[in-house]
């Protein structure tokens, strides 16, 4: 099982909860991975923490999509999502695109069901996989504004014990995955290519201090600051600093404070509820005698570093809202777009990844957890937003589907037709 980083719609041999961190690789796409220019932190007073919530106004968001008029604008990208199922990638595709607020395009292809043949709705939930990394990072952001703790805070002074270098771990290393914390998902338990995980061990629940302990069954990848990798871990260990320090689980505080005052209402963060809500497309694995649907599982698996599950609407919501300085205040939203300058790391903030297009800079996340695939991008700006979902299924063409999910992020993000504006 690999841990590195992958495109997130190359599916080789998965772990359960993917480390889903290059957005796109072709170079089309892709034009540089330098380090977002930051302003620094302003001058303010310690946290209090280690050593009240915002107050947010409703998302103005229409629940369908504009599409009286200029709906044949959108053409270039029915198609582009049309070219994300069928043989070689995915059962159902969706894709959406707010720009200033309005939802502009919407739509969905593939089948929801392989056993009805019913077609995937536009509107239907999904699992996020990693992108639950970016509700759960802006959570902890909203913390370190209320001075509950600050990011360069050892992990030792939060959590003690809980994980080898711990004294010399930070919270931003754990944040932006320089801290050498192993990734629990490399433990066999979390094959998803196993018989004994398809039939028992999707539902086998965990706490969030379950997969840390499995983490520490294997040896630091680096001495903390020294080097870059995806751990999953890390996430786990962010979500139990947000528990130690407000009291509550970290679902309820990323309800709390994001979910709930952006009217997310196709957006959740469960615990070990096996069922997707609502309408929603299966997800499958493909085995050698078939597919396996693997909707169902206990999500726990995940926990905080990717149980959430939404839709489109609503992550392109959450990303501008964000971007758009609604939830975060400016030091806190800049310190979530610093990157490293290590590794893969030069492209990967604070539970954010930047990817610079031919149309400009763009902010997001992908992930991934077994039958599902997704991305969420928005301009620097907060002005335009694109999030995408795909069950995938048989990727056996691995450079063309990945040529076809890049052909959609561009279409939808660059396309020739963007509410007046020339595109570069």
């Amino acid at each position: 099982m690999t841990t590195e980083p992958t495109a997130p719609h190359r599916r080789l041999r998965r772990p359960v909860l993917r480390a889903a961190v290059t957005l796109a690789a072709c170079a089309g796409l892709l034009a540089t991975l330098a380090p977002a220019a930051v302003a620094g932190p302003a001058d303010r007073a310690p946290a209090t923490g280690c050593h009240g919530a915002l107050h947010l106004t409703a998302a103005d968001r229409p629940d369908r999509a504009d599409s009286a008029a200029g709906r044949s604008d959108w053409a270039a990208a029915d198609a582009a999502l049309a070219g994300l199922t069928g043989p070689g990638y995915g059962t159902s595709a969706l894709g959406a695109v707010r720009e200033d607020g309005r939802l502009l395009w919407r739509n969905a292809t593939g089948v929801a069901d392989l056993a009805t043949g019913r077609p995937a709705d536009p509107e239907g939930r999904f699992r996020i996989g990693s992108i639950t990394k970016t509700f759960v990072a802006t959570t902890l952001l909203q913390l370190v504004d209320e001075r509950r703790l600050d990011l360069d805070d050892r992990l030792e002074c939060l959590l003690p014990g809980i994980v080898p270098n711990s004294a010399a771990i930070t919270v931003r290393q754990l944040m932006n995955h320089t801290s050498g914390v192993a990734d629990y998902t490399r433990d066999p338990a979390f094959d998803d290519t196993a018989q004994d995980w398809q039939d028992d061990g999707r539902f086998q629940p965990y706490a969030l201090r379950d997969l840390v302990d499995i983490a520490n069954k294997y040896p630091p990848a680096f001495p903390p600051g020294l080097d870059w990798r995806y751990s999953n871990t890390n996430y786990e260990l962010v979500g139990m600093i947000i528990e130690k320090l407000t009291g509550h689980p970290w679902q309820e505080e990323v309800t709390r404070r994001i979910i709930r005052p952006l009217h997310l209402t196709g957006t959740s963060m469960p615990d070990h509820s096996p069922f997707i809500p609502g309408p929603h497309a299966h997800g499958y694995l493909k085995t050698a005698t078939g597919p396996v649907d693997v909707t169902l599982l206990d999500p726990s698996m995940a926990g905080s570093a990717g149980a959430g599950i939404s839709t489109t609407a609503d992550l392109t919501t959450f990303i501008g809202a964000l971007l758009g300085g609604r939830l975060l205040p400016p030091a806190e939203l800049a310190e979530m777009q610093r990157t490293t300058d290590i590794g893969g790391g030069r492209a990967y903030g604070l539970g954010l990844q930047r990817v610079d297009t031919p149309c400009g800079t763009f902010w997001g996340h992908a992930g991934g957890i077994p039958g599902y695939s997704t991305e969420m991008l928005g301009s620097a700006d907060g002005r335009r937003q694109f999030a995408s979902a795909v069950t995938v299924y048989d990727v056996s063409d691995g450079a063309g589907s990945e040529a076809a999910a890049n052909r959609l992020i561009t279409t939808a993000l660059c396309g020739t037709r963007d509410l007046g504006r020339s595109t570069p």
